[in-house]
């Protein structure tokens, strides 16, 4: 038998890792070295770890900017539509590995870091991930700059800096503890600050009304400096930049008003206007009324319209003289796309860049700003839709305010001239709420301020025009689009899966890396003996490699053959983590009630942050730990149940489980999750499905055929009807014995007997106020996982079902979405032509 293959060996064979050409291979090592020396501190000669990262990400970089220059200079000689997406959160992950597989440098780097006596993996492990977004819709914005990169746009993503990413999670005696994430400790490698375009952005003040117009004056300055990220596109030479916004208080900060407290003070108080830019708020699908928050929506708004006007009017490269002042054409060469409401203010500071500084017409300038902006709706929970208090504009943004009311006043007019009489419906759409404290709706800014309004799933796209925004769609049914979310393959299976990406390669060539369609050609080996093996292979493997991982972290004993049950997100009721726990709760008392039975053996992993101000997702991580210590010190369960809590989930963590899953877990009520992209990645690479009828995992299932998936659970319509008759908990309870069973022992104190009463409030939630019918689908989820563990005591069947999911994920690249977004809403070509590569290094 021959030995087996080393990593480094193994990897060399990979092809999608690229070729280590040998001229490329002493070239790296060469830049290595100099930089190596070069960054190194005088005063220390031995190099630690992280300076031979630093090493390497700078020897990386370099590739990237010969073509970053290039690309951006094209961008002004050929002067195309630029796209612009607006987002408060990018949550980029790690930049190293994604940024060799883009280049198609990873086996060139890997050899001589190899020859250099290094191991890559170790180095990319001291890269910190740059955690600036919560979830779903800040790792979506992360996958589109990739696309649209891949796919030639001109595009950029514009954000804020934040010091402190979403916190580090970890785990004290079963609770979560938040600890700050000082991602830029060490520096980042990536970003190149641009002090030379740093903007003036303004707060507070007052307005002054002269027969020419309305000046803002007597308002607070903050400057906002930008810093560059390069974003490469996939083996295409194209990189574009996301710039990301730090908030800077101007020189004469304080100064000026030389007030009481006197020069120290006015120098320790440029914190203040500096704390714009300091921390990501860690809440997801929850909206939270702070000043500090609008602050920072109406910062990157403001700092972002500066430089896509200044952009607008001297395109030529390099040059700063104007070369354009009609903006009537604005709509034919910038796009706007708002990532949700966050970046709402958009609209009425374009209006106010419009009408106060460049003196248009309000009809022109609307009618430019309804064409350039377009709007992303990525939620329909009430309390995740944000509503801001008049007086807090009043103070903070007090022309925005005017502009607002104009905005709304006209709106309502045309509402009125449609609807005559129909007062309610005048309410109802108002941008102004008038019931209680005064707010504005800014999802109703968004629709009437923008052409285009997209949902992120068509179940979802179809929910709000049928509910949310049905008297919107009623007036402008041509505004409103569905536009399903996607993932990038880069990223989530040629970076976090090369094992998969290879055996595909083999099958079928290295195309569909750009044309993800292309999986649909696996469908005619799904009864291919050899390849169905090589499929199960990969399985196992990562599965080993990610057991490793969690023995070395959480001391538990791992049986690789048990199958891997995951569901990872963030803890929302909504998300039901609580239905996965009545599940494990059940299953280990089937094990104790009849030890001798054949078990198909889980290892059940749950992963995801709880907002730290959300005391229900707090406790709902608490029972699951709880749960843990009880099933996993149980010697009659054995190795055929282990429960993990996994700790601090984030980008890093899902690139090394989502390999290693079996089954995913995306278990919302229907109605709830507006799209999903957990589980297009688990799809991807190669897990079987479990889920409700509910955001994209309907289209999944489409895809990959029913049959292939492991539906359940109430429908839409079911919820709906629930809501009509009422969702009564106890009956389930009283008419279910091992639900009932299970409910007792949490209550009881069986999985906290230190403290018996510790889940109360779950409990309470559970029977008398559960918005989320928990009981109602625990029937059925019980039934369908008797159906999932049948189905993996046969390997070969599990597997076919593997291959006809991998096969039907091609409609779940992000490169359609951004291809569709193209199209249908900026009105701009996509394109797979690569530009010429520079002479990077010679």
């Amino acid at each position: 038998m021959s030995k087996p293959l080393s990593d480094h060996d193994r990897k060399k064979q990979i092809s999608v890792k690229g070729l280590a050409g040998v001229e490329n291979v002493v070239d790296l090592k060469s830049n290595f070295n100099r930089h190596l020396h070069f960054t190194l501190v005088k005063d220390r000669n031995v190099s630690t770890k992280r300076d031979y990262y630093f090493a390497l990400a700078n020897t990386v970089r370099d590739h990237l900017v010969g073509r970053w220059i290039r690309t951006q200079q094209s961008y002004y000689e050929k002067d195309p539509k630029r796209v612009y997406y607006l987002s408060l959160e990018f949550y980029m992950g790690r930049t190293l590995q994604n940024t060799m597989v883009n280049l198609a440098l990873e086996n060139a780097c890997d050899e001589a870091m190899y020859q250099l006596g290094l191991d890559m993996e170790e180095l990319e492990e001291m890269e910190e991930d740059a955690g600036l977004g919560n979830g779903g819709l800040g790792r979506l914005a992360a996958c589109f700059l990739d696309s649209m990169a891949s796919l030639g746009l001109a595009a950029y993503g514009y954000g804020i800096r934040y010091e402190f990413g979403i916190f580090n999670q970890k785990i004290d005696n079963g609770w979560q503890v938040e600890e700050a994430d000082d991602w830029l400790r060490y520096g980042n490698p990536w970003e190149k600050a641009r002090p030379e375009y740093m903007r003036p952005v303004n707060f507070y003040g007052r307005l002054e009304h002269h027969p020419d117009g309305v000046k803002w004056v007597d308002t607070q300055v903050v400057l906002a400096l930008p810093y560059d990220t390069p974003i490469p596109g996939y083996r295409n030479n194209i990189v574009n930049t996301m710039r990301l916004w730090s908030a800077k208080a101007p020189c004469e900060f304080n100064l000026k008003d030389f007030n009481i407290g006197g020069y120290i003070q006015a120098v320790l108080d440029r914190n203040l206007a500096e704390n714009i830019s300091r921390v990501l708020y860690p809440n997801d699908n929850f909206f939270e009324g702070k000043e500090l928050r609008l602050k920072q929506e109406y910062f990157v708004v403001a700092a972002t319209l500066q430089d896509i006007i200044r952009r607008f009017k001297a395109s030529q490269f390099g040059s700063r003289e104007i070369v354009r002042t009609d903006f009537t054409t604005l709509p034919n060469k910038v796009a706007i796309q708002l990532n949700d409401t966050h970046p709402a203010l958009a609209i009425p500071e374009l209006m106010r860049v419009l009408v106060d500084l460049e003196k248009l017409p309000w009809e022109k300038a609307w009618d430019i700003c309804v064409k350039t902006c377009a709007y992303t709706n990525h939620t329909v929970l009430p309390e995740a839709l944000e509503r801001w208090p008049i007086d807090l504009f009043q103070s903070l943004l007090p022309r925005h305010l005017e502009i607002i009311y104009e905005i709304n006043r006209r709106h309502l007019e045309r509402v009125s001239s449609l609807y005559p009489g129909d007062m309610d419906r005048l309410r109802r759409m108002s941008l102004i709420e008038e019931c209680g404290q005064k707010r504005v709706n800014m999802a109703h800014l968004c629709i009437v301020g923008s052409h285009a309004v997209n949902g992120v799933a068509r179940i979802h796209s179809d929910i709000i025009k049928a509910t949310v925004f049905k008297d919107f769609y009623e007036m402008d049914p041509d505004k409103f689009q569905n536009k399903t979310n996607g993932i990038t393959p880069r990223r989530w299976l040629v970076m976090c899966n090369p094992g998969l990406a290879d055996v595909i390669v083999e099958k079928i060539g290295e195309d569909f890396i750009r044309d993800l369609d292309q999986l649909q050609t696996l469908r005619k080996f799904v009864n291919d003996e050899a390849f169905i093996r090589d499929i199960a292979k990969v399985k196992q493997e990562n599965k080993m490699k990610f057991a490793v991982h969690l023995e070395e972290h959480y001391k538990v004993k791992i049986n690789p053959n048990s199958m891997f049950d995951v569901q990872v997100k963030r803890i929302h009721e909504y998300k039901r983590q609580l239905l996965n726990c009545l599940h494990i709760i059940t299953f280990y008392n089937r094990i104790k009630k009849e030890p001798n039975k054949q078990w198909t053996p889980r290892t059940i992993m749950i992963g995801g942050k709880a907002a730290p101000g959300y005391h229900t997702a707090k406790m709902i991580i608490r029972l699951i730990t709880a749960i843990g210590e009880v099933v996993n010190n149980d010697p009659v369960v054995g190795d055929r149940l282990k429960v993990i809590f996994l700790e601090n989930y984030r980008v890093t963590l899902a690139e090394k489980v989502i390999p290693a899953a079996d089954l995913s877990e995306q278990i919302s009520t229907a109605g709830t999750e507006a799209s999903g992209t957990g589980n297009m990645k688990f799809m991807l690479n190669g897990a079987l499905t479990i889920g409700t009828m509910d955001g994209a995992n309907v289209e999944m299932a489409e895809e990959a055929g029913e049959e292939n998936f492991f539906i359940f659970g109430m429908r839409v319509d079911d919820v709906e009807a629930m809501d009509v008759k009422g969702y009564n908990a106890s009956e389930y309870y009283n008419r279910i014995p091992e639900l009932k069973h299970a409910i007792d022992q949490i209550a009881g104190g069986f999985f906290s007997p230190k403290q018996t009463d510790l889940f109360k409030d779950i409990v309470n939630m559970l029977m008398h106020n559960d918005r989320f019918k928990v009981f109602a689908d625990y029937e059925d989820y019980i039934k369908c996982q008797e159906k999932v563990s049948a189905l993996y005591n046969k390997p070969k069947e599990w597997t076919k079902k593997v291959i006809h999911n991998i096969a039907g994920s091609g409609k779940f690249s992000s490169d359609r979405t951004i291809s569709e977004y193209a199209r249908e809403i900026w009105g701009v070509e996509p394109s797979l032509e690569k530009l010429a590569a520079p002479d990077d290094l010679k």
